[in-house]
């Protein structure tokens, strides 16, 4: 039980601690072994940018601060569990803490990781999610066609350096991202996780996710859970101290 919930506050981590601009944290193996295509058709990498316009732009790709706090709700073994959790990102470094069950905090100060769960290591905190929208149009990230056929949900994929990929669909009405797919290896267990975004929240012209759903397939089991930012600040200052490695 102690594993699914760390894995779940991990990845939830990957959500948002990519708004850095960038990282010097190790890179990992284990990415997926979907090929992705070099080069998207104008009309997906059209898709692809008109997304990147409905959540900021080129203020979502300049942000220099997230700071969020809010309720992270978490279901697995058929046990709900109400949680909380905060994160702030100011630069390359970031923290992340979830209180429930299993306790997580999760810190880096530019340098090096600390994890208060032994035994995790992550995937590129750049690599995955929401924050690899502020990637479209870069070098070394293609872009590539991917759609739902059951859902008739548009939607394109980001691929990285490494390999790690993400797979956005779009509401055709606000042409914001409705959810994503990924799938990608931690510590030798295949995670497969999907999101969908019912809520999002504006703030100086960048568009967050600010309520989702989120679901987990670890093999074995399935875990879920659902987050609802109460709190969220756009290049707030955040003082070096609040990434100071515990002693």
């Amino acid at each position: 039980m102690n594993r699914v919930f760390s894995l779940i506050g991990l990845i939830t981590l990957l959500m948002f601690s990519s708004f850095a601009q960038t990282s010097s944290s190790p890179k990992q193996s284990g990415a997926s072994d979907k090929p992705a295509v070099a080069v998207a058709d104008n009309a997906t990498l059209d898709l692809a940018k008109a997304t990147l316009a409905a959540h900021g732009g080129d203020k979502l790709k300049q942000m220099k601060s997230l700071v969020m706090k809010g309720s992270a709700d978490m279901n697995a073994f058929g046990q709900a569990l109400p949680g909380a959790f905060s994160m702030a990102i100011s630069g390359e470094k970031y923290y992340f803490e979830i209180v429930s069950l299993q306790p997580l905090k999760q810190i880096y100060d530019g340098r090096q990781t600390y994890s208060s769960i032994q035994g995790f290591s992550l995937p590129p905190i750049t690599s995955l999610g929401f924050p690899l929208l502020t990637k479209v149009g870069d070098v070394g990230y293609p872009v590539s066609a991917v759609g739902d056929q059951k859902k008739k949900l548009k939607g394109f994929r980001i691929t990285t350096p490494e390999g790690f990929y993400t797979d956005f669909f779009v509401d055709e009405k606000t042409g914001q991202m409705k959810g994503y797919e990924s799938s990608y290896d931690v510590g030798g267990r295949l995670v497969t996780t999907s999101v969908e975004v019912d809520e999002f929240q504006t703030v100086d012209g960048i568009v967050v996710p600010k309520k989702y759903s989120q679901r987990f397939d670890l093999g074995q089991m399935t875990a879920y859970a659902n987050f609802k930012a109460k709190e969220i600040l756009v290049n707030s200052t955040v003082e070096d101290d609040a990434f100071a490695m515990p002693k």
